[in-house]
Order: structure tokens, then C-alpha cells, then sequence
């Protein structure tokens, strides 16, 4: 099986901290070169530093919170590089009922994920087809197959993105461009660690340890997943072997999610 990513550049969002963070080392340690993208300078540096040395490493500082901004800084990188795989991976928004979100929840959150993935791909898939590599790998969430309680907007937003995704897919393939979706589970990330704090704190008689006692017992595994079990199934998707692969929606969830 080659999973060998000597000679490609992988560009990882959200790469200062948990799955974004696994993905860009394990990227890293099977050949690729990276750039890291993420708001936080000085996490940038610290993860840079933690990759396997390549001269070819490097990162880019951009919020999602401003696409206008994503788009100049990456339209600029592209005109000096090419990226092989675009690992797209945001913070989701807060949680709630739906019935309580403002408009504004929608209208963010929309932005911060389909709008600047968009944004990301149109710059970056024509380095892709020239080369005839590309990977597109879109990290959501198992709501795409199960809405989750209390994540309304997240729900609403990730399901968006899975259509865009498989859109997208069929009109990619034929560059030799695959564009598929991992679905974590609950994993240990500082997010899911936040939600639980949130649950605890508007409940009664349940603490935080419960509270992710019990999200652990959802899964069939009756484990919260690490981000590196979630990075593996991302660097699979990016690597040669997965050439055939295209417009999929993999649930990396210890088999929590109902549906096939």
C-alpha cells in the first residue's frame, strides 16, 4: 500500500491544536511538506517546529473570521506554490437548540466553514490539476448522518458543506482531484471538552466527568477518540492509496453513528 507523500505539500487549517494539529505531524512524518494555517502566530511556530525538518515547511497566519483576508493571503501563496491535499478544518460554532440561534449564528458560521473552504479550493485546485494530484479532505462532523442535540447551527452548517463537498467531487474527479469528508466522533479536542463544560454547567447533579462519561458510552467502543485516530483516516484519504476514493463521507466514531 503507498502511502508515501515524499514530493507533496499538504496545507492543514486549524493546525495549531487537536485534529488539525495530528493531521499536519502525521502528513508531516509520512513525506509531506506542510504549511500550517491557524490565527495564532506563536502555536504556529511551536507546531512548525515539531514537524519533520523540511525546508519546504511554513505557515500561514489567517482567520476565518475574515474570508476577504483568507482569500488575499492564499491567492498569494498559490502564485508561488502548489498544494497537493487541502486539509479543511475548523472550530465549530457554539452549541444550543436551533430554536434559540440568532441569524447571525447562521451567518457566521456559514462563512467561517463552506465560504472559506470555497475560497481555499478555487485558489488552490488549479495547482492540483496541473499537477494531477489533488486531495481535498473536508473534516466535519457525523451530524452530516445523524443531527446531534444541542449543536442546531453546527448541524445546519455541516450538512451544507457535505453537499458542497460531493458537488464539488463530481466535477473534480475527472483532474484526478478526489474531495471526501471524515466525520469524527466525539474526540478529545479542547471543542468537545468545551461542550461538555457547557452541558455540565446547565445541568443538575451532573459534572463535567459524568457528562463525558457519558458521551464515551454512545460509542460501541464506549471510548472518546484520540485526534491521532482521526489523523489517520485524513492521511489515509491524502495518500496514493486512496486514488479511487472519491465523494465519501467517513465516520471515524467507534461506530456511534445509526445509519450506514
Amino acid at each position: 500500500m503507498n502511502l508515501d507523500l515524499s514530493g507533496k505539500h499538504a496545507i492543514v487549517c486549524g493546525s495549531t491544536q487537536g485534529i488539525g494539529k495530528s493531521t499536519a505531524l502525521q502528513l508531516s512524518a509520512l513525506g509531506a511538506s506542510i504549511t500550517l494555517v491557524a490565527r495564532n502566530e506563536e502555536k504556529l511556530k511551536a507546531v512548525l517546529a515539531e514537524l519533520t525538518p523540511n525546508t519546504k515547511n511554513n505557515y500561514l497566519v489567517a482567520d476565518f473570521t475574515q474570508p476577504k483576508e483568507l482569500e488575499q493571503k492564499i491567492k498569494t501563496w498559490a502564485n508561488h506554490n502548489t498544494a497537493h491535499i487541502l486539509v479543511n478544518n475548523t472550530g465549530g460554532p457554539k452549541g444550543g437548540p436551533i430554536r434559540n440561534a440568532g441569524i447571525e449564528e447562521f451567518t457566521n458560521a456559514f462563512s467561517q466553514h463552506l465560504i472559506c473552504n470555497h475560497i481555499l479550493v478555487q485558489q488552490l485546485y488549479p495547482g492540483m490539476r496541473a499537477a494531477g494530484y489533488g486531495r481535498i479532505i473536508n473534516v466535519i462532523s457525523t451530524s452530516v448522518k445523524q443531527p446531534l442535540d444541542g449543536l442546531g447551527v453546527s448541524n445546519t452548517v455541516r450538512g451544507a458543506v457535505a453537499n458542497w463537498s460531493k458537488t464539488l467531487a463530481n466535477e473534480l474527479g475527472q483532474f484526478n482531484i478526489t474531495v471526501n469528508n471524515v466525520l469524527p466522533g466525539a474526540t478529545n479536542t479542547v471543542r468537545l471538552q468545551s461542550i461538555a463544560e457547557n452541558k455540565a454547567a446547565q445541568s443538575t447533579g451532573i459534572d463535567y466527568e459524568e457528562v463525558m462519561a457519558n458521551m464515551a458510552a454512545q460509542s460501541p467502543m464506549k471510548r472518546i477518540a484520540e485526534p491521532e485516530e482521526i489523523a489517520n483516516a485524513i492521511a489515509f484519504l491524502a495518500s496514493p492509496a486512496a486514488s479511487y476514493i472519491n465523494g465519501i463521507n467517513v465516520p471515524v466514531d467507534g461506530g456511534r453513528t445509526k445509519s450506514l
